[in-house]
């Protein structure tokens, strides 16, 4: 069972990391820089744009050295810790446990963009005319959300039991 649970963890985080990486690849390759694209007319739109920040680009007028230690080395000594604590915990239920894999493999995955180009590249920006409005965002940070949303659930699921 050891065996299933620990290539369970690591086929979900890589396949976050690889559904991001693969989405980024195109978008550089594919999409003009600071270029704007309607997927469904200004609802949904797509973008190719470099955040050297981190959510909503902040940090990104941060000084370098304050950028690596909050934006690289934070993250990775948070990221070990989680991936530590998921092997570790055998107790965790399944939404939970998804859901820290899906945390940890959106965030190695904008961790690399940041270590390799030195930015993230962001593409998509949903607008629904006031109603609900995000910043430009990646599938890392969608990721991270489902990932958070999997972990609330896990929790209210727990408190019911």
């Amino acid at each position: 069972m050891k065996k299933n649970r620990t290539l369970f963890i690591i086929l979900i985080i890589i396949f976050n990391i690889a559904l991001d990486q693969i989405s980024k690849f195109w978008i550089r390759a594919n999409v003009t820089p600071g270029s704007q694209s309607e997927i469904l007319g200004d609802y949904f739109t797509l973008h190719n744009v470099e955040n050297s920040g981190a959510f909503l680009g902040l940090g990104s007028d941060f000084s370098p050295i304050l950028k690596i230690v909050l934006l690289n080395v934070l993250p990775i000594i948070v990221l070990t810790l989680v991936l530590f604590h998921i092997f570790r915990d055998k107790t965790l239920d399944k939404f939970s446990l998804i859901g820290f894999c899906c945390i940890i493999g959106g965030g190695i995955a904008n961790l690399y963009d940041r270590v390799v180009y030195g930015h993230v590249t962001d593409f998509w920006h949903i607008d629904l005319g006031g109603v609900f409005r995000t910043g430009i965002f990646n599938l890392a940070d969608v990721s991270v959300m489902v990932g958070m949303g999997l972990l609330i659930l896990g929790n209210f699921s727990k408190k019911k039991a």
